[in-house]
């Protein structure tokens, strides 16, 4: 599989919630993805390891795609897409 470069990822907004534990980042991805236009890249950073497992499975149940989770320094980018 291709590395993917995150630098390149065109990012309509980022959610900086590398401070709180889940359910917290889910919340806020919850309410950022609706305040982005449809089509366009939703970043969060995210401390809780436990947050990079739930928000890609969230994603794709309503509907958004996780196009990866990067690992960053103490945290993770998790980069979803508004599909509706």
């Amino acid at each position: 599989m291709a590395q993917v470069d995150w630098t390149k990822i065109k990012v309509a907004k980022v959610v900086d919630e590398r401070a709180r534990a889940c359910p917290g980042p889910l919340i806020e991805t919850k309410k950022a993805i609706a305040s982005i236009p449809i089509g366009c890249v939703l970043e969060v950073w995210a401390g809780d390891a436990t947050a990079a497992k739930e928000i890609p499975l969230w994603a794709k149940a309503v509907g958004h795609e996780c196009l990866g989770v990067a690992a960053a320094d103490g945290y993770n980018r998790i980069f979803v897409v508004r599909k509706k």
